[in-house]
């Protein structure tokens, strides 16, 4: 178990890594583009994945569930937009600075900051046509956590009686009517990304797509 979570989190190091290589390169107004996460500018996801970076407690999140009115998509929407208001050098450092970190918040597991920061990544890179070929390894543990996920996401409900079968690799999923395409395709779509869905074929690629 230890050793799988060491690969795991090498794989979340990875996936910083080439991520501040990205917004290194990046232009000002490409910073304040918006991406796939709604009323989400490119800034203010890194400001959430940065957010990541940092040790946490219970005690500070239901601090801070609380003073949005006990949503914690408002709590995570705003300290992700107060960081994503820094200097974009700033931003980028503690990125860096921090690309090893370690820190889970409470209840989690590190294949979740995995697919939160794969996922996260790919919101930046889609609107900014910077495409990239994910490591099939990593994407592949990304898709076999998300699809399973009910709370919050919804992508269990998503793709119910649904069989996702990946072209580029050998990852399929469900039962049902099939949604066929590229495996981070079939990831974006299963969490929600309507460019996700655009790029799939099959019989039940509208039944996602209607959900």
């Amino acid at each position: 178990m230890a050793e799988a979570s060491d690969d795991v989190w090498a794989d979340v190091a990875a996936e910083r890594e080439e991520l501040a290589d990205l917004l290194d390169a990046l232009t000002p107004e490409q910073w304040d583009a918006p991406s796939l996460c709604a009323e989400w500018r490119v800034r203010d996801v890194v400001g959430h994945l940065v957010e990541g970076t940092n040790p946490t407690s219970l005690g500070r999140i239901m601090f801070g569930i609380a003073k949005h009115r006990f949503s914690v998509n408002k709590m995570i929407a705003s300290d992700a937009k107060a960081l994503g208001a820094k200097p974009t050098a700033e931003i980028v450092t503690q990125l860096r600075a921090n690309v090893g970190a370690r820190v889970l918040p409470p209840l989690t597991k590190p294949i979740a900051m995995l697919a939160d920061t794969l996922i996260h990544h790919q919101d930046i890179r889609r609107p900014l046509e910077k495409p990239r070929k994910i490591p099939t390894d990593r994407l592949v543990l990304v898709l076999d956590q998300m699809a399973p996920q009910s709370a919050v996401v919804g992508n269990k409900r998503r793709i119910k009686g649904l069989t996702l079968v990946a072209i580029d690799m050998d990852w399929r999923h469900g039962t049902g009517p099939e949604v066929r395409g590229m495996g981070e395709a079939l990831l974006m779509a299963m969490c929600g990304r309507a460019v996700g869905a655009d790029e799939l074929g099959g019989e039940g690629v509208e039944i996602l797509r209607s959900r």
